[in-house]
């Protein structure tokens, strides 16, 4: 399969490529047939290591065909949404290619998403099935009265993809902090979700086109909105040959250090399917820390590894690396946020140090097309660039909010095309036909709201966003969406909330309140606040601290002047 050069466009990168094609074949299959394959080729090879244990793709595959039977066995059929709530885990991976294999769409959330967003991603999928671990099963109980779509749910332990002996120090050590699980809970262990499936003993394959809806991942768009991006089997497969085709010298069994997790466009699309599609090796990592980012590089050294910026700074202030040898690296990627300039620096000085060859990366994505479309070509960084597109991704500059393109060195909004391109907004046409705009050429264009600059010879700078949003450890968070969430308070009158900058966060979420009538702003006030964020944001969304105001800033039209709240804190750290 190809995707059309769109008419008149013009590639002034395309000199500057090198190895890397302009145009690839993306197969027309879906994803779990792309795994699949490398099965039939390379049984034997290892497609993921977990905590010690390792699983070859002929057993993975296995893995995902009891997955798909015990799927088909409660009853899933094509198109119906099941919701996975997992970090980066084998039974996170058998049940997203057992979803793909039975036709159905996986949607990707956040683990650690608060009860309220859970409840929002259950009802706004319409998911009829969800999995989840033990430790979260409270937060999915206390939604089920107000999620009635959700038919099914399934409790995984981690334990239960572990070897015998590894098993048995887990259960002594963080198995003892686990919550038991009710005896009477609406829910099923994944151990009675796979034995379920021994009963269904047709083939549990519903054939699907490359071009069918996959997998939905969750982002703010131009709006700042939540909402589901449906991505298809095509814009993930052809993510993998992209990605693939910038790298020279991979072979069969190359590992990739698996730290972003799998309800991120980088964890899942370049991760997790990149790798599997190429019969890579993913080292899967449930949860990270900077001690168990050491302990990985020294144990695995991985060939690969794709991380938003806090993850590199985490690494330069480990301390007794000394000896860490990184000549293992082909590859080491960044995305989700923007590198700063002197952060590359001390990168690149760092990977020096520790013999690599390689230097750090830098790219650009937004999840309407999965993650990265855009990459720093291997020797050819341009300072505060973020690179050139993919193969068959095209990018140009246009005014905002027209379709009239700019000439270089002109700043205006980014806008991209290509076969990574998302379906749709779930829910949201009006977003959509906003967001996704067909042009004079007869293809559609991602209008992405952000500005950036193109300079003579196709290299992108990134500047800044048009749309309101925070990007704290990597993650998007959406200011407007706490607001709503804050306001609900029974102390708030009024919230605004920014994004102040944080040297190791990159920016970190900050709230300011103004209280209703009567009530003081107190300790006291600030804690029941906290306690009720606590169950409606999502951890790395929490703010990390309220200022009480009595009155907000205004525009002249009366809207929250929150810019004038951001310069503010900027003086204040300056």
């Amino acid at each position: 399969m190809r995707f059309p050069r769109p008419e008149n466009v013009k590639t002034p990168w395309e000199p500057f490529m090198g190895h890397i094609p302009m145009h690839l074949d993306y197969p027309e299959c879906t994803m779990v047939e792309s795994v699949e394959k490398v099965s039939r080729e390379h049984p034997d090879a290892a497609a993921y290591d977990f905590m010690g244990s390792r699983t070859t793709y002929a057993q993975a595959v296995d893995a995902i065909h009891a997955c798909a039977r015990a799927l088909r066995a409660i009853g899933i059929r094509e198109n119906d949404r099941v919701t996975i709530a997992m970090p980066n885990c084998p039974q996170a991976v058998s049940m997203f290619y057992a979803v793909n294999m039975v036709g159905a769409v996986a949607n990707m959330i956040h683990p650690l998403s608060a009860e309220g967003e859970i409840e929002f991603y259950l009802n706004d999928s319409k998911s009829v099935a969800a999995l989840t671990l033990d430790q979260f099963y409270d937060k999915f109980a206390a939604v089920r009265a107000r999620t009635p779509s959700l038919k099914t749910l399934v409790i995984a332990d981690i334990k239960d993809a572990l070897k015998p002996l590894l098993k048995l120090g887990y259960a002594l050590t963080e198995g003892r902090k686990m919550p038991k699980l009710p005896a009477d809970g609406d829910y099923i262990t994944w151990k009675k979700f796979l034995a379920g499936g021994k009963n269904f003993t047709g083939d549990p394959r519903v054939k699907r086109a490359a071009l069918d809806p996959a997998a939905i991942l969750y982002s703010g768009g131009t709006t700042g909105v939540t909402k589901g991006i449906l991505l298809s089997n095509l814009n993930f497969n052809a993510l993998g040959a992209q990605v693939f085709s910038t790298q020279e010298g991979l072979k069969i069994g190359d590992s990739m250090l698996s730290i972003m997790p799998m309800f991120h466009g980088f964890g899942l699309g370049v991760s997790i399917h990149t790798i599997l599609m190429f019969g890579g090796r993913c080292i899967l990592v449930p949860r990270f820390t900077p001690k168990t980012y050491a302990d990985l590089l020294r144990k695995h050294h991985p060939n690969l590894i794709a991380g938003v910026p806090t993850l590199y700074e985490a690494l330069l202030r480990i301390e007794g690396l000394d000896d860490l040898d990184l000549s293992c690296l082909k590859g080491m990627f960044s995305g989700g946020d923007t590198l700063p300039v002197e952060l590359k620096r001390r990168i690149d000085d760092f990977l020096v140090k520790h013999n690599a060859s390689i230097e750090v990366l830098e790219g650009y994505g937004t999840t309407e097309c999965v993650t990265a479309s855009c990459l720093t070509p291997k020797g050819k960084a341009r300072e505060g660039s973020i690179g050139i597109p993919f193969p068959d991704t095209y990018y140009k500059i246009v005014k905002p909010g027209t379709q009239q393109e700019v000439p270089y060195g002109v700043e205006g909004e980014i806008v991209l095309a290509g076969p990574t391109v998302m379906l749709e907004y779930v829910n949201h046409p009006r977003e959509t036909a906003n967001a996704l705009q067909r042009h004079a050429d007869g293809v559609d264009w991602v209008h992405t709201g952000d500005l950036g600059v193109m300079d003579e010879d196709g290299f992108v700078y990134f500047r800044q966003r048009i749309k309101r949003m925070i990007v704290t450890s990597g993650y998007n968070v959406y200011p407007s969406q706490i607001e709503n969430i804050l306001d609900r308070e029974e102390h708030v009158h009024m919230s605004c909330v920014i994004g102040v900058k944080d040297p190791y966060k990159m920016q970190k979420v900050k709230a300011f309140i103004v209280l209703k009538p009567g009530v003081p702003p107190t300790e006291q006030v600030k804690g029941e606040i906290l306690a009720y964020c606590r169950k409606n944001i999502a951890k790395y969304a929490m703010p990390y601290d309220i200022e009480f105001r009595e009155d907000l800033p205004k525009t002249l039209v009366g809207k929250v002047a929150y810019r004038m709240l951001e310069e503010e804190e900027s003086k204040k750290s300056a």
